[in-house]
């Protein structure tokens, strides 16, 4: 597959994609106009109407988007999925907010329904409002209100479950555009349609992977802080993957838990039998992995993400890695070296101190095994540096770009504030936006 095929097959795939999400979210509204419709009540009244079943399709779909299908990797990669998902969540709060302030400023009395002693359904409305809220609140702001990680997805979960739930009481309670049997029985199927989604994420996949058990074989301490934490599968053959993706880690008895975390893969993709995981402690979580036990059972879910060179072909390869968003690239360049891949390589690193530099020992190795050029930018370098110091600027960029670097292909992955420079600086120097991918360095 050429570049330009690929190029157009992820454009026509994400196309399509977009596509069936709108169809998923505007199909039921329309089909709200069909057929016999209550008297009207001004443009204000029904367009609040419209937002109010529009946050309801919109909730619904968030269902599909955290399902983690991996078909909807090659076009977006699950992080970008997971990152619209946060957006869309808003979104529908925002519409949700905008439901009942529309109605009120149409007719003033109707303040009197949100107060308590209204009947059920519009206290159902109210209820799923604060539910939804909440849930916005407390994943935009998660860390700066110190929830713990593992709580907060619980939590996640159960509001995402009670604002549509209470939502859709309301809408059956109300009883407004959905009096007719056809209608009434296209929202119970979509309300079966997301129990069912939630029941395949929390139900069905854990018992996939309980089937599939993996153990750990090795606990390796790193440069930054970090641990290699290596998996191989008990009584299955493992999991194919491509350079480049991750997979969503659980650690004990049980992948019921909800105790699962998303981790690059940093081994060759050429040698599924282990899996290595390269990890920085920088959470509840992370900061135990260098307590993990060899022999402990772990659970694998995955591989996802279109972090991949094998998804992106092209004559040569630019990678640009802050901190330890290097993990998906160690494993990226590995790949490359085992097949015997001499497209020409450059890898930007930026750190803050030598010491610190996360795989620096096995990026040298490297060197002699793949046309790769290694950019070190430290921002705290020893005294004898010879290298890139300070930040990641366009003028160390454009020192070491290759000639015809337009025509290869830009992986980022690092902290969110890095990535969105790096992003600028290829912009300014000409890297046309399809050839620039990057990896979200924070999910959740």
């Amino acid at each position: 597959m050429t570049p330009a095929t690929g190029r157009a097959t992820t454009l026509l795939r994400g196309s399509l994609w977009v596509g069936l999400y709108l169809a998923l979210v505007l199909l039921p509204l329309a089909v709200l106009l069909l057929g016999e419709r209550p008297p009207g009540s001004g443009f204000a009244w029904d367009f609040s109407v419209a937002l109010g079943f529009g946050a309801l399709s919109l909730l619904g779909s968030m269902f599909v988007l955290t399902a983690r299908f991996r078909w909807m990797a090659p076009a977006f990669g699950i992080d970008i999925v997971y990152y619209f998902h946060r957006w869309v969540a808003v979104l529908a709060f925002g519409l949700v907010l905008a439901h009942p302030l529309l109605l009120i400023g149409v007719e003033p009395l109707l303040v009197e329904y949100l107060k308590p002693g209204a009947p059920w359904y519009m206290l159902a409305g109210v209820g799923a409002l604060i539910a939804l809220g909440t849930l916005v609140v407390s994943s935009l702001w998660r860390k700066r209100l110190r929830l713990h990680y593992d709580a907060w997805r619980r939590l996640h979960a159960l509001l995402a479950v009670l604002a549509v739930g209470l939502a859709i009481a309301h809408v059956i309670g109300v009883d407004y555009y959905v009096g007719t049997p056809g209608k009434r029985a296209l929202w119970t199927v979509l309300a079966v349609s997301w129990l069912v989604l939630l029941l395949h994420v929390r139900l069905v996949r854990p018992v996939r992977l309980l089937r599939r058990p993996y153990r750990v074989v090795g606990v390796q301490a790193e440069r930054g802080d970090a641990w290699t934490l290596t998996l191989e599968p008990s009584g299955h053959d493992g999991l194919r993957f491509q350079p480049g993706q991750f997979v969503w880690l659980s650690l004990g008895r049980s992948p019921f838990a909800m105790q699962e975390h998303p981790f690059s893969i940093a081994t060759s993709a050429e040698r599924p039998a282990r899996l290595g995981l390269t990890i920085k402690c920088l959470g509840d979580f992370t900061a135990r992995i260098k307590d993990v036990l060899p022999g402990q059972r772990a659970y694998v879910d995955g591989p996802f993400g279109a972090f991949s060179v094998d998804l992106h072909p092209a004559p040569g390869y630019v990678f640009i890695a802050g901190g330890i968003g290097v993990a998906p690239i160690l494993g990226t360049l590995r790949t490359l070296a085992d097949r015997n891949d001499h497209r020409p390589l450059v890898l930007f690193y930026a750190y803050k101190n030598l010491e610190r530099l996360t795989a620096y020992e096995y990026l040298e190795a490297l060197r002699a095994r793949l046309d790769l050029r290694i950019v070190y930018i430290l921002f705290e370098p020893p005294p004898a540096w010879s290298g890139e110091s300070g930040c990641l600027t366009k003028t160390i960029v454009q020192r070491h770009l290759p000639a015809g670097y337009r025509e290869q292909m830009f992986f980022i992955c690092g902290p969110t504030a890095m990535t969105d420079v790096t992003e600028k600086i290829l912009a300014e120097i000409g890297v046309p936006i399809g050839r620039v991918h990057t990896e979200l360095f924070d999910l959740v």
